[in-house]
């Protein structure tokens, strides 16, 4: 008896005692990152790897590049990867991250219904085509949602000389989502979508939908990744966050990047050696 009593005044006394301190150091970053690196299964395929070499685990917030900027810009993530490189250069300059550096690249693709209304099909020019699509007032689903996709986008749109929004409601259909949600309304809206090459691969709802331009350099998809400044946001892991941003970057990281497939198919093709990119 007196054994049971010691043992309940135990119990409480255990309860107050701090975690194991195991559980308490887990090591871990938050990378926030765009749709596409989480939707392709990119991350899926390269974080475990970079895990068993570091013990460092990787939380992903996914969302449009100028969201995560943002995420970065509050410093509620320790390193940014995105696909905007003007945005990705303001970040930098405005002293929220870096040094950016070059990761992979893949492209954008214009993808549309098979019965093709704006006939754009085979065309490597690409400001032609949206200038048949716009004229044509055929259903065209955009992102709307300031992700690097979108920025794209909005670039080709300039370059063609046509301003999308007047059409807005109408043929022009803002959706303010990733780009998976943004490929299932194009595929049930029988709607044109420009999309990055990599989630394009891995999407299989698509319908009637199918690649019908590709091939102009303008269609390039740059990728940079950047510490988030620590001296800004001191509570940033930053050893952690460089370790990382070193890793995707070294012959290891980019490895992995290429031994990602899908069908046999390379979806991203690393080029951190390319100062410039």
């Amino acid at each position: 008896m007196r054994w049971r009593t010691g043992r309940r005044a135990l119990l409480p006394a255990l309860a107050l005692l701090p975690a194991l301190p195991a559980a308490a150091q887990q090591r871990f970053i938050t990378v926030a990152s765009t749709t596409s690196t989480e939707q392709s299964g990119l991350f899926g395929h390269i974080l475990p790897i970079f895990t068993h070499t570091s013990g460092i685990t990787v939380r992903v917030v996914a969302l449009g590049t100028g969201q995560a900027l943002d995420v970065g810009r509050r410093g509620d993530a320790d390193v940014v990867l995105v696909h905007d490189r003007a945005a990705e250069e303001r970040f930098v300059e405005q002293g929220f991250g870096g040094p950016r550096r070059p990761v992979m690249y893949n492209d954008f693709v214009l993808a549309g219904p098979a019965a093709d209304p704006a006939r754009i099909a085979g065309t490597t020019d690409v400001a032609s085509a949206l200038r048949r699509i716009a004229a044509a007032r055929a259903p065209f689903v955009s992102r709307g949602d300031r992700s690097g996709t979108h920025a794209a986008e909005l670039r080709l749109w300039q370059g063609a000389g046509i301003d999308p929004l007047p059409g807005r409601g109408a043929w022009y259909r803002e959706i303010g989502q990733g780009m998976g949600p943004a490929l299932n309304t194009a595929a049930a809206q029988n709607a044109y979508i420009l999309t990055d090459r990599g989630t394009w691969l891995a999407f299989r709802n698509r319908q009637d939908l199918r690649i019908l331009v590709e091939g102009d350099q303008r269609l390039f998809n740059q990728y940079g990744v950047m510490l988030v400044s620590p001296q800004r946001h001191p509570h940033v892991k930053a050893a952690d966050g460089q370790r990382f941003v070193d890793w995707i970057t070294s012959s290891a990281g980019q490895a992995a990047i290429a031994g990602f497939r899908i069908g046999g198919e390379q979806l991203f093709f690393p080029n951190a050696d390319q100062a410039g990119a």
